[in-house]
């Protein structure tokens, strides 16, 4: 069995799948990603990372717009200020989908979600199919900042899953500043987008394989990392 370098035995070999997520938690400190995210349930070195208030926010303002889009429960006062997005979802055709969870595989092809040949999961928060064009649409309660790879991921969901889709809306909507920031896609010019992500993918995987998760020091480290553990970081016992 392979070993976790500083961090005792690895957990048992199984599947290799990755979702955009834990792609950017193992580049910002593979350690940190190995006892976040690949550690199991119940293993020692598994660290649960306490829910901040934006965090926590962030849920409930997803779970009240889900519920509103599928006219289960009505914006709660705080949220009210939200109902224009969604009526703007309500109003628009096609086939509604709400927090919409898609897999592919290694090949490029519809799996389920924890079907054995899982490669890559993402999850639509909105998503709409009319005809040959889709709309994926993902909740941002955060600040402002555009990630061109994620909205790309969204969109490859969408046409693995629609093979009749020929263009597909990928679109973040900032909630805080009341704006959207959308990119569309073919299906002709995704493997284009791919030519710079595989790469990184493939240092995840091979991190997957060997278990090697080296610290990777930064700012961070000294208030904001839950794994005390490290010889980075500041609040450590």
């Amino acid at each position: 069995m392979a070993v976790v370098k500083g961090l005792g035995k690895a957990p048992p070999a199984k599947a290799y799948a990755w979702s955009y997520s834990k792609l950017k938690n193992y580049e910002s400190c593979p350690k940190k990603h190995y006892h976040v995210d690949v550690a199991p349930k119940g293993h020692p070195d598994k660290i649960v990372e306490p829910m901040s208030e934006q965090l926590m926010w962030g849920d409930q303002v997803h779970k009240a717009l889900a519920n509103a889009i599928q006219g289960l429960v009505p914006l709660p006062i705080s949220m009210k200020h939200f109902q224009s997005w969604v009526d703007r979802i309500l109003e628009g055709p096609g086939q509604l989908f709400v927090e919409q969870q898609y897999a592919i595989t290694k090949d490029f092809a519809p799996t389920a979600w924890f079907g054995s040949d899982v490669w890559f999961r993402g999850i639509g928060d909105v998503v709409r199919i009319d005809g040959p064009v889709g709309l994926v649409v993902d909740w941002k309660t955060g600040k402002v900042l555009v990630d061109s790879v994620q909205l790309m991921l969204m969109a490859q969901c969408l046409f693995v899953h629609y093979p009749q889709l020929k263009v597909v809306r990928s679109e973040f909507i900032w909630l805080k500043d009341d704006c959207s920031t959308p990119e569309v896609f073919t299906r002709e010019e995704l493997a284009d987008q791919w030519v710079d992500l595989m790469p990184r993918v493939q240092t995840l995987e091979k991190a997957f394989k060997t278990q090697d998760y080296p610290p990777l020091p930064s700012g961070l480290c000294a208030k904001w990392c839950p794994v005390l553990s490290c010889e980075h970081n500041g609040r450590k016992k």
